[in-house]
């Protein structure tokens, strides 16, 4: 997906919603234990409740492939049943030496058809230029988190007052353009979101935290606005485990809808 298609996905809906599908096997409803597939059925009915109120969905790795090949089975489903208008992220944090992260993007790239993938910085340039090697994908680079422990590292100045999550902008921004790198910015942050935009003005930022996590959706839009809105805002558990019966993607669609709908009267407010 490009840049362009994916901004008119977002104004056509007036939505820069993304789903998080980090569907934990205990905590799937009981009725659905005891099918095939309890995690791709759980997440199938996510997707079909929520899919005209957002314009992306975001798969947790973790959290199949601790499931082992089944784990792999569900996923490899679930992408597939995701609507091709819609803009999917493997959040599996890889990042390594040259020829392992090479394989990391064929897994994510090829082997399971992901539009972009989150990729550790840390281990510096050669360890990310395998992802932007594979045309038409995204790489989406963890910046500043929003975890507490995003403070423990992301936060370190140097002598001149540049945080480390700084340098990361800086230095990536010689590698890919808006059309092929994201940036990890957490809903937790919404002061520094400020600088962040500035420093990356056309840029698309995958925003999680709001929810669970207590992140402001109206501060983080308003922060995060560029005139291409620029964001994609991931919840997750607020979404999908908003109910365990057997409404639970009723409930699903209902927190979804609540957040489409302030990101429709925002997105009117900044058009308007």
């Amino acid at each position: 997906m490009t840049y362009q298609e994916l901004t008119d996905q977002i104004f056509e809906k007036k939505s820069y919603l993304c789903v998080g599908l980090d569907t934990d096997p205990a905590r799937i409803p009981q009725h659905l234990k005891n099918l095939a597939d309890p995690v791709f059925e759980f997440n199938r009915r996510i997707i079909d409740s929520t899919y005209d109120l957002c314009v992306a969905y975001k798969l947790n790795i973790a959290f199949y492939e601790s499931l082992g090949p089944q784990g792999w089975e569900s996923l490899r489903k679930t992408v597939h049943h995701i609507p091709n208008t819609h803009f999917t992220i493997a959040d599996a944090k890889r990042g390594d030496i040259g020829n392992t992260s090479r394989m990391y993007a064929k897994t994510f790239f090829e082997t399971f058809p992901f539009d972009s993938i989150t990729v550790n910085p840390y281990m510096g340039r050669d360890s990310v230029q395998p992802f932007l090697n594979f045309p038409g994908k995204w790489v989406i680079l963890l910046c500043l988190t929003s975890n507490t422990g995003s403070h423990d590292f992301q936060m370190i100045a140097d002598k001149e007052g540049v945080h480390l999550y700084e340098k990361v902008i800086l230095q990536s921004k010689e590698w890919a353009g808006r059309e092929q790198l994201m940036y990890v910015v957490g809903a937790t942050h919404p002061e520094q979101l400020v600088s962040i935009r500035a420093a990356l003005p056309e840029s698309f930022f995958l925003i999680p935290g709001v929810g669970a996590q207590g992140g402001d959706l109206e501060a983080i839009s308003r922060a995060g606005w560029n005139p291409q809105c620029g964001m994609l805002i991931n919840s997750s558990r607020g979404i999908i485990y908003a109910d365990s019966t057997d409404a639970f993607d009723k409930a699903a669609r209902e927190e979804a809808l609540k957040l489409q709908q302030h990101m429709a009267r925002f997105i009117g407010q900044q058009r308007g």
